[in-house]
């Protein structure tokens, strides 16, 4: 069976701290129940209450054990059409920061002034 599929208007709606939700890899979910006993403190989840939160999640660097326990706590999926807006959201931030990485940026030039 399906999941259900949730868009990220939806997803928002659920910011307050009596009603917590997120999303974690394409996934949604309600961690409300789970503010208490989260061991970095609820406030890093009601922070991201209603928001997408992957980077954020993987860069904490979660156990297997934490992730298994996640799956408790899912009720969805994100839905098609705002898992293409994300990609294309970053797809046009990473060229940006290319571009500001190239030797064409304000840095790169400050360098060549520089240092030849």
């Amino acid at each position: 069976m399906a999941q259900k599929q949730y868009t990220l208007a939806e997803v928002g709606q659920h910011n307050k701290p009596t009603d917590v939700w997120m999303v974690i890899h394409d996934k949604v979910y309600d961690v409300t129940k789970f503010l208490h006993e989260h061991p970095g403190g609820e406030e890093v989840l009601i922070e991201y209450a209603g928001k997408e939160a992957t980077t954020e999640f993987d860069d904490v660097g979660h156990s297997s054990d934490a992730k298994e326990q996640m799956k408790q706590y899912l009720i969805g999926e994100l839905a098609e059409a705002d898992r293409k807006k994300k990609t294309k959201v970053a797809s046009s931030s990473d060229s940006s920061s290319t571009a500001k990485g190239s030797s064409g940026s304000w840095l790169g030039s400050l360098k060549t002034k520089f240092f030849g």
